[in-house]
């Protein structure tokens, strides 16, 4: 049975070291100057604009993060505070000032979906990838519409996504749009962490 296509984005699921991940998140502020709609997992950065940032800083302000090699992923989005001008808003509209959930760590293992783009193979446990927004997110279900770009697994040390394997479920057939196992390797800093090995 194939998998299905549909992105979904980031979405935390346990610690590298095995310790389940409790639901932990930072709240962090997303400006009304902010001409981006987000979802839930997204990958966000901190923000680069002083006019996105909080006045009062007592909490990240954060923007979109393109997902790409040499860029910031600091976190995925994993909700938003209600907007009650309009509760049926999952995620959060461009120029909407609001309250993001975002889980942050450079120890936290996320599920993304492959784009289908390239035939998976063994050998990419242990490299490094990119992102890819194939489609806009939802705004019916309020999910990202970014994937794991399986055209750009390798060893490249700045690509922000390190591969850990394929999540261990009975619906996740080892194929196009397998759903990866990843870390995030430029958490801390654009050059990344980890390089990225292959097996032979």
């Amino acid at each position: 049975m194939a998998n299905p296509t549909g992105a979904f984005g980031l979405r935390p699921v346990r610690h590298f070291n095995g310790a389940p991940w409790n639901g932990a998140v930072v709240p962090c502020y997303v400006g009304s100057d902010m001409a981006t709609a987000l979802f839930i997992g997204d990958p966000v950065l901190l923000t680069t604009d002083i006019d996105d940032q909080h006045a009062y800083p007592t909490m990240y302000s954060i923007m979109p993060s393109a997902g790409t090699s040499g860029i910031i992923v600091r976190g995925a989005i994993v909700a938003f505070s209600p907007l009650y001008t309009d509760l049926s808003k999952i995620y959060n509209p461009a120029s909407t000032e609001r309250i993001a959930y975002v889980c942050m760590g450079h120890d936290v293992v996320f599920q993304i979906r492959g784009d289908g783009s390239g035939t998976p193979l063994v050998s990419w446990v242990g490299t490094n990838a990119e992102m890819v927004a194939t489609a806009a997110g939802s705004t019916i279900t309020g999910l990202s519409g970014f994937h794991l770009d399986e055209t750009t697994p390798t060893t490249t040390k700045a690509f922000p996504l390190h591969i850990v394997g394929i999540a261990n479920q009975s619906d996740n057939e080892f194929g196009d749009n397998v759903i990866w196992e990843v870390i995030l390797n430029t958490s801390l800093n654009a050059v990344g962490d980890i390089t990225g090995v292959t097996s032979a």
